[in-house]
């Protein structure tokens, strides 16, 4: 199967949606974000707090706007009207959190790189707002986890 972004000469285009029907997608990503022992003792089971302000709160903040502006980031992406995003954020173990973004819209096309934009700008939030405390925080398994909807069906990943 030949890449969709790509015409007949092998030059970059955005897909054609044209004759798509508008139908309800939506999609879940996720991002593990690796801090730091330092940094959890910070975390009081519900956000960390820092000098410039809740961490949490401000990543989610960020993934939100960065599903908003996803066809700005990503050359070839359509611009979505998306009529759902939420971006969550929770202690997995004692230096790792994950990050769970979801989108939803009702259109010609999914919303996975949305869903992916999203846990990604609250996954860089995250270490912009605690890079002050340590350099070694690692943003890891950025993955979509599933997705309904559309042409080519649902989608749930393995793990």
């Amino acid at each position: 199967m030949p890449f969709t972004h790509l015409d007949e000469n092998q030059q970059p285009q955005m897909v054609d949606v044209t004759d798509k029907a508008v139908t309800r997608r939506s999609a879940t990503a996720r991002a593990l974000v690796q801090l730091t022992p330092e940094i959890m003792r910070q975390f009081d089971g519900q956000e960390l707090q820092s000098k410039k302000g809740p961490v949490f709160h401000t990543a989610i903040l960020a993934g939100i706007q960065a599903a908003k502006k996803t066809s700005e980031l990503i050359p070839l992406c359509h611009p979505l009207p998306l009529t759902k995003c939420s971006v969550t954020i929770q202690a997995v173990d004692d230096v790792r959190v994950e990050i769970r973004a979801t989108a939803v819209t009702d259109a010609k096309t999914g919303v996975e790189m949305e869903a992916l934009t999203a846990a990604s700008g609250a996954a860089l939030t995250l270490y912009d707002m605690c890079k002050a405390l340590s350099k070694a925080i690692v943003i890891e398994d950025i993955r979509l986890l599933e997705k309904t909807g559309g042409k080519s069906g649902d989608y749930q990943s393995a793990t």
